[in-house]
């Protein structure tokens, strides 16, 4: 099967190149204006199963005849800006529908994607699929949707978005598409009637944490003008807003553009277009932070019951293999046709044509993760509930030192640091002292806001607050010991529970994380035991405390508050309370001890 993708050496053209280049029945002409470019892109590459053909296209000369001699079965669009295109902007549409090649492409716009549909009559005639907006907006959200809404009545409110890494490299036709829209009016239908938004004038804040995982930072994401803004509305017109946003990162350049944008609104400036090349050039020079992108799906509804309903979906993408999640798309209709299960024809948007279980298989392998949240607030446990459908992961052992004991009983080993800081710090968190072996007792009393868990090591005892995070601390775990809160990850592993340490604040105000204690926490099950690890240094101090051992849940009524939120939460909590916020990062092997 011959491949034609037109910006085939680009950004978006350049990673379809990457995700197919190990199929040895393709051969992907990869064409652009520069047939230098096209050749040393390929050079680039190597050795692959795929044969790459360098070669020249050019959108604005005679199609016919550019596609007569190349003859591919499909075309890719990967080029663009798709709303810079002008009058002519659907002549590569045309010119394939007339020589019966089928055509996709990567359009970004909603106008664009919307306008498409007008060739279906005559691509249906042709035989010939045209799919436009095959990328993570608006095929990914769908396939999204329509999981999480499967057993609802009716669908209320779609919001999505995407946060990029900072380092996954932004091409230059995506934000020539940006400048092009920001802080336009868009008209669109909000609740089956007209309604008119302004990109990048909108923002919400939100956490992408797939359940297990340690989330993305919380990110404020701005309104796009993305196909799903219509293509959605056209799946489920009973929704009065659907919402989708971009989460690009350093925050400070994202609220420039926000600047800015409003600027645009206001009538003080025309257009963000002139500002283009400088866009391109402050988001790929001017990058810090955590190699690290998501997204998220969220679903508001009501279910065949009445009942409200919330929903969401995570991704979380490690590292470079998230820019390669707009292309998948792609890449998953070429590998079905290749199976000889190419899509029917006609022309529309690409809101159909790939399901979620498509993109899974494609996820497999990668360093993305994905999972599903139930946000209704049905009163489930703390721990239960920051875990999500991780939860049901974990050893019975633990879950059941989480969910429902009162008590809990065991033995530890506890050692302290022998330097003056490192006693002065466990003395000031309330630390046990050393010991071989030491009984543990641990107590917790649940209300509607939280735990509350009190453990004694030996004679020695204290207490810790936890909670669920709200705001920046959005699905981690928070504990308090006096003025501190430490917010942490639950992270569920193969056979254990560990916490990560994501961010800590004195009287609710943030602190800096290189001052913050580097903890070792986890929980585990050795020859059918609940067991605890829980180890807090200081590159100052050195050793602080560390302690491990072993506990029991024993279930009855909780000495205050509601019965059974989640034992192992206060159990570890317990134990790793002891060290109190200090140790936060491992607090949560500490509860467990």
């Amino acid at each position: 099967m011959k491949l034609l993708i037109v910006g085939g050496y680009g950004t978006f053209g350049g990673r379809i190149v990457q995700l197919l280049e190990n199929e040895p029945r393709l051969a992907l002409i990869v064409a652009g204006r520069s047939l230098a470019k096209a050749e040393a892109y390929c050079k680039e590459r190597g050795t692959t199963k795929a044969r790459l053909v360098p070669a020249t296209f050019d959108r604005d000369g005679d199609l016919g005849a550019q596609l007569a001699g190349m003859l591919p079965d499909i075309v890719v669009d990967a080029s663009g800006p798709f709303q810079a295109y002008g009058e002519g902007r659907y002549r590569l549409v045309e010119a394939c529908i007339g020589a019966r090649i089928h055509y996709l492409d990567l359009a970004d716009g909603s106008d664009f994607v919307a306008g498409v549909s007008a060739f279906d009559a005559s691509a249906r005639a042709a035989g010939v699929v045209v799919l436009s907006g095959v990328s993570s907006f608006p095929v990914l959200t769908a396939a999204v949707v329509r999981h999480l809404s499967a057993d609802m009545a009716r669908v209320d409110t779609i919001r999505g978005g995407i946060a990029p890494s900072p380092f996954a490299g932004v091409g230059e036709n995506v934000i020539r598409a940006i400048a092009s829209y920001a802080g336009r009016p868009v008209r669109l239908q909000r609740g089956g009637r007209p309604a008119e938004v302004y990109p990048l004038t909108e923002q919400m804040r939100y956490t992408i944490a797939p359940p297990g995982r340690v989330p993305v930072r919380n990110t404020l994401f701005s309104l796009v003008d993305v196909p799903d803004l219509r293509a959605l509305q056209a799946l489920w017109p009973e929704a009065s807003t659907i919402w989708m946003g971009a989460g690009p990162v350093p925050e400070v350049l994202h609220r420039a553009l926000i600047g800015l944008a409003w600027l645009v609104r206001a009538g003080l400036v025309r257009s963000l277009s002139p500002l283009a090349p400088l866009m391109h050039w402050a988001t790929n020079r001017l990058s810090w932070g955590e190699h690290r992108g998501g997204m998220f799906v969220e679903v508001d509804g009501v279910d065949t019951e009445g009942r409200p309903n919330k929903r969401s979906w995570h991704l979380l993408a490690e590292g470079d293999d998230g820019p390669l999640i707009p292309s998948m798309a792609v890449e998953a209709i070429v590998r079905k046709a290749l199976d000889g299960r190419m899509p029917a024809p006609g022309a529309r948007a690409a809101v159909r044509d790939v399901e979620l279980a498509d993109y899974e298989a494609l996820f497999a392998g990668k360093t993305i993760y994905t999972g599903f949240r139930d946000d209704s607030g049905k009163g489930k446990a703390l721990y239960p509930d920051l875990l999500g459908d991780a939860w049901k992961s974990l050893p019975t052992e633990i879950r059941a030192m989480h969910d429902g004991a009162a008590m809990a009983d065991g033995r530890a080993s506890v050692e302290r640091g022998g330097g003056i800081l490192s006693r002065l710090a466990a003395r000031m968190a309330g630390f046990p002292p050393g010991a071989a072996d030491v009984p543990i007792k641990v107590r917790f009393a649940a209300d509607g806001q939280g735990e509350t868990w009190t453990r004694t090591f030996g004679t020695h005892g204290f207490s810790s607050r936890q909670f669920a995070g709200r705001g920046r601390s959005e699905r981690l775990l928070c504990e308090r010991f006096g003025p501190l809160t430490f917010a942490m990850a639950l992270v569920a592993g193969e056979d254990r529970l560990s916490l990560v340490l994501r961010r800590w604040s004195f009287l609710g105000l943030p602190l800096p994380m290189w001052l913050c204690p580097r903890s070792n926490a986890y929980e585990t099950v050795e020859d059918g035991r609940f067991r605890f690890h829980v180890e807090i240094s200081h590159p100052v101090a050195g050793l602080i405390v560390r302690y491990r051992g072993w506990l029991e849940p024993s279930h009855g009524s909780s000495t205050v508050g509601s019965p059974a939120v989640s034992p192992s939460s206060w159990q570890p909590a317990a134990v790793h309370s002891v060290q109190p916020s200090l140790v936060a990062p491992d607090a949560a092997s500490t509860r467990r001890g």
